[in-house]
């Protein structure tokens, strides 16, 4: 391999992994102003707020494989957590949306919201399928609609647009419980919850028929439908899938902030994006794995743990949190352009 050869390698691997770097670089600053950034708490934190950003991003990293992206996760998760904390209310609560209604199954209350995160996503792959309309002009679309809802929804009963709380003890405690500690941090019981799906995740992406159509028609649409692939089911499919990740999400959110709003799920699609383009999902289409979509969660928690550790202010978060996203998306296309 000549001199030219190995340099020009070695300055694409720095560029390739440039954000890693500057991770790197930017969790050994935090550390030295502040060594707390490491301890168990903070540790058990990050890992925490990981999990539960988890699902939603491995269901818009489905979507991103097929080229598209999905713009109403957030409200979906929104809608989602604010039907699941109605449903599950305490009874006798002062402020009790609905003072009629029993608390409901914690098992009835899961379908419902699964049921109501895959229904949006059938039809978001639908339009997106048949009609041959943008993921982008649909999705947006969609997120204005469940929005609405949304505003409708927390008018109904006694609440007239008040915030959801009260939660009833069997639902916090399954989701924000714990049965595990590290010292005398407690690690919450979503993270598992977390880890199972996750697990299922990668099961569906690279030991399944499903999963390798996916990753067909994202590469090639028309290649794909030639072999055989039936392109409209897949991309109805993946939609689907992924508003059933967003359900999971909201119903997590909801016992997981204890006080719900139509302010739940606001941008938690751009935080989700973010860190599918940090794992390395490409919009090119047809490329990302499990784990790149973990990684990207993890390091996108760990950058704005550190942010607050800095005292950076929480609206100074949103330019970084666009920078991130401007920068790795650069990035991937340079890599999609040198593949070329």
């Amino acid at each position: 391999m000549s001199k030219d050869d190995r340099r020009r390698k070695r300055n694409e691997f720095i560029i390739d992994n440039s954000l890693y770097f500057f991770l790197i670089a930017a969790i050994v600053g935090i550390v030295l102003y502040d060594p707390r950034f490491l301890s168990v708490p903070s540790l058990v934190n990050i890992l925490s707020l990981s999990a539960a950003n988890l699902p939603i991003a491995l269901g818009i990293a489905g979507c991103i494989i097929l080229t598209g992206t999905d713009l109403s996760a957030g409200r979906v998760v929104g809608l989602v957590a604010c039907v699941s904390a109605s449903l599950l209310q305490m009874t006798g609560y002062p402020n009790k949306m609905f003072p009629n209604l029993p608390t409901l199954p914690l098992w009835a209350v899961l379908g419902i919201v699964l049921l109501m995160g895959g229904i949006v996503g059938l039809v978001n792959g639908f339009c997106v399928a048949k009609f041959k309309l943008h993921p982008f002009i649909v999705t947006l679309a969609t997120q204005l609609i469940l929005f609405g809802a949304l505003l409708m929804y927390l008018m109904n009963g006694n609440n007239n647009g008040q915030s959801l709380s009260g939660l009833d003890p069997s639902y916090t405690s399954f989701i924000t419980g714990s049965f595990l500690k590290i010292g005398a941090t407690a690690i919450p019981n979503y993270v598992f919850y977390s880890i199972g799906i996750t697990l299922i995740m990668w099961f569906v992406w690279n030991k399944t028929a499903f999963g390798k159509n996916m990753f067909a028609v994202g590469s090639n649409q028309e290649a794909a439908r030639v072999s055989g692939v039936n392109v409209t089911a897949t991309i109805i499919g993946v939609f689907t899938l992924a508003g059933v990740l967003y359900g999971v999400t909201g119903f997590i959110e909801a016992a997981r902030i204890g006080s719900n709003s139509a302010a739940t799920g606001l941008n938690y699609e751009l935080d989700a994006i973010a860190a599918c383009v940090i794992g390395g999902v490409s919009f090119v289409g047809g490329i990302g794995k499990i784990r790149g979509v973990i990684l990207g969660v993890v390091l996108l928690r760990i950058i704005f743990v550190g942010l607050t550790f800095l005292s950076i202010d929480s609206n100074l978060q949103y330019v970084i949190k666009g920078l991130i996203i401007l920068i790795a998306c650069a990035i991937d296309m340079r890599k999609y352009l040198v593949r070329k």
